[in-house]
């Protein structure tokens, strides 16, 4: 089983705008709502791939009944802890040529909030997965993942952490199964710029020298990197499409690779159905579907290439 977390779920308001100026009045072409926050975006690129998963974390007001009404259309399972103040936030995300985002406030949440969350995850069993994904809401500190960590550190469950900086290197000591920096947030953490692959291979081994397992680099127009635990190194450009959006691109990668990894518990396999995944996401207008993935799984599978 599958569990995501998301401590600041919101609502995406994507819309397009392709010829948007400043101070005047602008017509979307298209625009859409869906819940958004990483967690919650892997929670939906799972339900397409047919994992069995559950989506935790904290919902409020209006908005927090609107993500839980639309998510349990979709069929994704979710057992949000609801906040007893405040609302959950609301991001603008425009998308078509120069994507850009206004990302919302969200509530405040409080110990007693904290600890109904981890009374929920004392439920994991050895054997399963938690995803730890995304930005933290107003009263969390950055260690919250690895405090949460703490809390179920007796128990033999694969981790996954997609965050940023100390967020990210707080949890790092509890040994995460996988880890998702991107190139900023390679940056961000060794205050240094990654001026080749070589270079970016380097910085993802020292996470491992930290304590990361696997670490899974996603560079955007350039494809990705993946460095496995027993010293094995996967780089693979990105594939050929138009690309319409990148929104979720990254949590995709990472539904991607846990629903490619938990056919065979291969690295290689894996690796394919994140870029599958992201690829698929990046080439519409919303979530890939799952014909998407597959297809473009296909193409990935047939190349001629040693994956090195």
């Amino acid at each position: 089983m599958i569990y995501t977390v998301t401590l600041n779920p919101c609502l995406d308001y994507i819309v397009s705008v392709p010829d948007f100026r400043a101070g005047r009045v602008n017509r979307a072409k298209f625009d859409r709502i869906i819940p958004g926050g990483k967690g919650i975006n892997v929670s939906y690129v799972l339900n397409i791939l047919h994992e069995e998963n559950l989506a935790l974390g904290f919902v409020a007001g209006f908005t927090g009944d609107e993500i839980r009404r639309i998510m349990d259309r979709d069929g994704v399972n979710n057992n949000f802890v609801e906040l007893k103040s405040g609302y959950s936030r609301i991001d603008v995300q425009m998308i078509l040529g120069l994507e850009s985002s206004i990302n919302g406030v969200g509530p405040k949440i409080t110990q007693e909030d904290l600890d109904q969350l981890i009374e929920q995850l004392q439920v994991l069993q050895d054997g399963d997965t938690l995803v730890l994904s995304g930005t933290t809401p107003r009263g969390a500190r950055d260690t919250v993942y690895a405090d949460l960590l703490a809390t179920i550190a007796d128990k033999d469950i694969d981790i996954v952490v997609d965050a940023k900086g100390p967020l990210l290197l707080n949890t790092l000591k509890y040994r995460p199964f996988l880890i998702k920096p991107n190139r900023q947030e390679i940056i961000d953490i060794f205050y240094a710029k990654p001026d080749s692959i070589e270079d970016i291979i380097k910085y993802a081994k020292n996470l491992q020298s930290m304590g990361a397992r696997n670490v899974l680099v996603s560079l955007s127009s350039e494809g990705a990197i993946l460095i496995t635990e027993d010293g094995e190194v996967y780089r693979h450009s990105a594939m050929q499409g138009e690309v319409r959006n990148t929104v979720g691109c990254g949590d995709s990668m990472i539904a991607g690779f846990l629903s490619g990894y938990a056919k065979n518990q291969d690295m290689i396999e894996a690796f394919q159905y994140s870029l599958a995944a992201a690829s698929a996401n990046a080439f519409q207008d919303g979530r890939g579907s799952y014909e998407d993935i597959q297809k473009l799984l296909r193409i990935l599978q047939n190349e001629i290439s040693d994956w090195h």
